[in-house]
């Protein structure tokens, strides 16, 4: 049955995003506030909204650029949004994205304000290389030196600690302590328990025994869905002109890969566990750069502007887990989620939920059609319910389409949102696992 509409209601009017584009290709020279403003213009353009009538600007980022920390702010005045208008920048890791439109969702509902623009950027290409620790000081030296006859010396320590980091270098030893720390890698790496995502994948597909073909059958299954649905892609996306001369444009994923095949998919190492592992590259998602938003009112605002909202929110959950399986995360949020709209996992006529790794997508199903997983792990008498692969990620996901950390929330939601207009389904599930041990789920419902 629909859910009553009240004027409180949080609905979702307009969405977009911008192409995403793997780490190191077209993308890489374009600051994230510049790929945010991109979409936040065409997001206001689409709608036709008075800018004026923005209440907050909430964006998701992880990689906090050091020269636009509130990169919501720097986004918001760059798309000409007021200057009067707040902005403010959102982290959880994975879901930031999603956690800007819960923070819209609950500001709206509880009536502080009717109009706030939610999404996330990410440039996952400018994520910097950290200098180590014994050269940073050397340098931190050199900055307070008074004059040559401190500097000189330092100088040349500099130029033998850069001679031991190219002799690293070729040795292939990256712990050495003269080599730089590439701060993405840093970041995937989990504080607590000392492993990165790639080895937390690793862990599931061992324990919920999932093989490597089966995993790089999934993964094939993502780069066909998303290349065969590129025009239904295309709805959500605004083209980027490149600079200096805005000649070149970008305006599809740079990704799914039509020619993708399982023999190639085969030849590809381990990356993780090179002994006894089964996450490659491939089957899983690239590091990307990117952009999403979203435009959500209050229904009565919506309704006395004129606007015909595409979906309303009807609820989301939040929920922690094991760091070390942060990838069966949307086992955990989705039946909190589910149980708040009072609905079932057999009312979602459409799922999204985020591949950071074909085993972690293969392993969140199993778990939700686990009664053993229910009863053990979430306290429930019985099994959250089955995902039919029929209605899972339909234009195929991040294996194929990418994962800009603090904008993939937004582009679950905008995504489902417009594949449950097509189909003309009633509920749809958006869900993601988190860095840290974490799981993220919003439910939404179609209008109209």
């Amino acid at each position: 049955m629909s859910q009553q509409k009240n004027p409180r209601d949080v609905v979702i009017v307009e969405g977009v995003r911008t192409p995403f584009a793997k780490s190191g290709t077209k993308l890489k020279a374009l600051h994230p506030a510049e790929i945010g403003k991109v979409a936040l213009k065409e997001l206001i353009a689409r709608s036709n909204l008075d800018v004026n009538l923005i209440d907050e600007v909430i964006i998701g980022n992880t990689g906090n650029p050091v020269d636009a920390v509130n990169i919501s702010r720097v986004v918001a005045l760059g798309a000409g949004v007021p200057m009067k208008t707040s902005a403010y920048t959102v982290h959880r890791n994975c879901a930031s994205a999603l956690e800007s439109i819960s923070n819209g969702f609950e500001k709206i509902k509880s009536g502080t304000m009717d109009v706030v623009v939610a999404g996330g950027v990410e440039n996952m290409s400018q994520m910097p290389t950290l200098l180590p620790a014994k050269i940073q000081g050397l340098f931190d030296k050199l900055f307070a030196a008074k004059g040559p006859k401190q500097a000189l010396p330092l100088l040349w320590k500099l130029f033998k600690a850069d001679v031991k980091q190219i002799k690293a270098l070729l040795q292939g030893n990256m712990r050495d302590e003269y080599f730089p720390v590439i701060s993405v890698m840093q970041g995937l790496t989990d504080p607590f328990v000392g492993i990165n995502m790639g080895q937390t994948a690793e862990i599931l597909a061992k324990e919920w025994g999932l093989n490597r073909q089966t995993q790089d059958e999934f993964s094939l299954r993502s780069h066909k869905l998303a290349s065969g649905n590129k025009a239904k892609l295309a709805e959500e996306i605004v083209p980027i002109y490149l600079a200096p001369d805005y000649k070149e444009v970008i305006n599809e994923d740079i990704g799914p890969r039509e020619t993708q095949t399982l023999e190639a998919l085969a030849k590809l190492r381990p990356f993780f566990d090179k002994q006894t592992g089964t996450i490659t590259p491939g089957n899983s998602c690239p590091i990307t750069d990117g952009a999403a938003m979203v435009l959500l009112m209050s229904r009565e605002k919506a309704e006395s502007l004129g606007y015909k909202p595409a979906a309303k929110i009807v609820s989301y959950g939040f929920a922690g887990l094991e760091p070390e399986r942060m990838g069966l995360g949307p086992a955990y949020s989705t039946p909190l989620a589910l149980k708040r709209a009072k609905l079932s996992l057999k009312d979602m006529g459409l799922v999204e939920l985020n591949e950071a790794f074909a085993a972690q997508v293969l392993a969140c199903v199993r778990a939700m059609d686990s009664d053993k997983f229910a009863q053990e792990k979430l306290g429930l008498s019985q099994k959250v319910g089955e995902i039919n692969m029929d209605r899972l990620n339909v234009n195929g996901g991040a294996i194929a389409l990418g994962h800009p950390v603090g904008a993939t929330g937004t582009r679950l939601v905008l995504t489902l949102m417009k594949e449950m207009k097509r189909r003309d389904v009633q509920y749809g599930l958006a869900t993601l696992c988190i860095g840290g041990g974490q799981g993220g789920s919003m439910i939404l419902e179609r209008e109209g």
